[in-house]
C-alpha cells in the first residue's frame, strides 16, 4: 500500500471556544482603561478644585446679592444693592482702592527690576556663588509677621532706626505712620525686602536655560555686557517677566499682612487714623468683622477679583508689547 507524501498537515490548534471570550474581554477591559483613565486621573484636581474654587466663589456671588448679617437672622435677596452703594457712595472703599493701588505701584516696579538685576548679576562667574543664591532666598522663609514687626520698629516715629539715621545727617524725623505717602513707602520697603530674592531667582533659572552660543556671537560682534542683556537676556525672559508681573500683581492688590502689621491696636483694620493706608482687603475685613455686613463684604470681594483680572490681563498686554518692541 502506498503512502501519500502530499498529505496536508493536521492544521495547528487554535484558541480554543473558552479562551476566545476571555481575549475579548481583555481587548475591551484595555480600550476602556484607554478612555476613561485619563479622566480618573484628573479627576482629584477638579474635585479639589470644585471644593475649595468653584463653591466659595459661587457662594460669594450669591451673599453679596443679599443683605446677609449675623445680626439678622433672615435674608432678603437686595440684587445689585450693594455694588450700586459700594461703587457710588462709599468714600472709604476708594480710599482703599487708591491706597491698595499706590502701594501696589512702589513696591511692584522697583521689585522686580530689582530682582532682574540682581540675577543677571548672579548669573556671572562670581566666588561663594552659591552662598548668594542661598543668601537672597533667606527672606522667602521669613515670616510675614515677623517681617512687618521689625520694619514696624526700623520706621518707628521716636526710637525707629530710620529717623536716627535722619537726624544724624540733620534732617527731621518723620512720622511715617502719619503721612499717606510716608507710609505707601514703608510698606513697600517691606514687600520688595521680602519678594525681590523670590522673584531673582525665578529669573536666575530662567537666564541659565537661555543658549550660551547667543552670549558668544554677541561678544564677537562686539556687543557690550549691557547690550547684550537687553537685546538678549530680556527678550528671551519675556514669559517669565510677563509671569511674575502677573503674580506680582495679584499679591500686590491683595496686600494684607504688612499694612496690617504696619500699626497696632484695636483700630489696625482702619490703616492708620484717616486710612492714610487701609488696603482693600483690610477694609474687607472691617466690613465683615466690624461692621458684620457679610453680603456686602462679598460685593467687595467680587469687585476686588474684578480688579485684579482686569489689572491682569493690562500688565500681561502691556508686557507683551514692550517686548515685542524691543
Amino acid at each position: 500500500m502506498s503512502l501519500d507524501l502530499h498529505a496536508t498537515a493536521p492544521p495547528e490548534p487554535g484558541p480554543s471556544r473558552a479562551t476566545r471570550p476571555a481575549h475579548r474581554r481583555a481587548t475591551s477591559t484595555n480600550k476602556l482603561d484607554l478612555k476613561y483613565s485619563p479622566y480618573l486621573y484628573v479627576l482629584p484636581f477638579f474635585v479639589i478644585f470644585a471644593v475649595f474654587s468653584a463653591y466659595p466663589i459661587a457662594y460669594t456671588v450669591w451673599i453679596a446679592l443679599t443683605d446677609r448679617s449675623p445680626l439678622n437672622p433672615t435674608i432678603s435677596f437686595v440684587g445689585l444693592d450693594n455694588f450700586v452703594e459700594l461703587i457710588t457712595n462709599d468714600p472709604q472703599f476708594w480710599n482703599a482702592v487708591v491706597n491698595t493701588f499706590g502701594i501696589f505701584v512702589l513696591s511692584t516696579v522697583p521689585q522686580l527690576m530689582l530682582a532682574l538685576m540682581l540675577a543677571n548679576a548672579l548669573n556671572r562667574r562670581l566666588r561663594a556663588q552659591t552662598f548668594f543664591r542661598m543668601a537672597i532666598a533667606m527672606p522667602i522663609i521669613t515670616s510675614t509677621a515677623v517681617v512687618a514687626l521689625i520694619f514696624s520698629m526700623i520706621y518707628a516715629k521716636d526710637f525707629g532706626l530710620i529717623n536716627w539715621l535722619l537726624d544724624s545727617v540733620g534732617m527731621d524725623p518723620i512720622d511715617w505712620r502719619a503721612s499717606r505717602f510716608a507710609s505707601w513707602f514703608a510698606i513697600s520697603t517691606m514687600v520688595d525686602w521680602r519678594w525681590v530674592g523670590y522673584n531673582a531667582l525665578i529669573y536666575l533659572a530662567a537666564m541659565q536655560s537661555i543658549s550660551k552660543d547667543m552670549y558668544e556671537a554677541a561678544a564677537l560682534d562686539g556687543a557690550s555686557r549691557r547690550r547684550q542683556f537687553w537685546s538678549i537676556t530680556v527678550p528671551q525672559l519675556r514669559p517669565t517677566i510677563i509671569f511674575t508681573l502677573i503674580i506680582s500683581t495679584i499679591g500686590g492688590l491683595q496686600l494684607f499682612t504688612e499694612p496690617l502689621m504696619f500699626t497696632s491696636g484695636a483700630g489696625a483694620l482702619s490703616g492708620g487714623s484717616e486710612g492714610q493706608f487701609q488696603t482693600i482687603t483690610m477694609y474687607l475685613l472691617d466690613v465683615m468683622n466690624q461692621r458684620f455686613r457679610w453680603g456686602y463684604a462679598g460685593a467687595v470681594a467680587l469687585v476686588l477679583f474684578v480688579l485684579i483680572a482686569l489689572m491682569s490681563t493690562v500688565n500681561y498686554l502691556l508686557a507683551r508689547r514692550i517686548s515685542s518692541d524691543k
